[in-house]
């Protein structure tokens, strides 16, 4: 009961999934790929309700998930240093080393905050929202307090923690947001 264009960017969405997994033998943007295999799913989900994409609201949702996806993928990415350069793996920091890895994670959570904060304004959601924001503003900085090019002892609480709660506070926030506005 889909309609056309959903069917017809199917296989877009088979395809990103498929080949990420093998992404690190042959790029290092295998962050990124993995960041637009998450993306798709908001613009998928407007194309398969709407049948078209008739807003900028899906794009810069689909670009804020990519950007803290491979953000945090890049960051997660660090434990995996040594393994990667060993078996000559491509990833981001394999290539450039742990502390300008954090750099560029630091730099592609900017962007998503950027892309949320366009969000914001572009949906003009209220004071509900606007807290989300603020809040995933202030877990992305935190995130990033928790972990040093010599200490990543506190990887796991930077990436799974604050994530989670990322996570949670824009559903909780925008979501409100949304529901009261309608």
């Amino acid at each position: 009961m889909l309609n056309r264009l959903t069917l017809f960017l199917s296989p877009v969405a088979l395809a990103s999934v498929v080949l990420y997994s093998y992404t690190k033998r042959w790029t290092l943007l295998s962050h990124l790929v993995l960041g637009w295999s998450l993306a798709i799913a908001p613009t998928g989900a407007w194309i398969a309700v709407r049948g078209a994409i008739d807003s900028p609201i899906p794009l810069l949702l689909s670009l804020l998930v990519m950007l803290w996806t491979a953000g945090f993928d890049v960051l997660y990415g660090c434990q995996d240093y040594e393994f990667d350069r060993r078996e000559g793996l491509y990833s981001i920091p394999a290539r450039f080393g742990i502390a300008q890895s954090l750099w560029i994670s630091r730099a592609l959570h900017a962007g998503a905050f950027a892309a949320l904060v366009a969000l914001y304004f572009l949906t003009n959601l209220g004071m509900i929202a606007i807290i989300g924001v603020i809040a995933t503003g202030a877990l992305l900085i935190y995130q990033h307090t928790l972990v040093r090019a010599n200490d990543l002892s506190r990887l796991n609480a930077a990436f799974f923690t604050t994530n989670a709660f990322v996570s949670l506070i824009l559903f909780l926030t925008f979501g409100s947001a949304v529901f009261f506005k309608h």
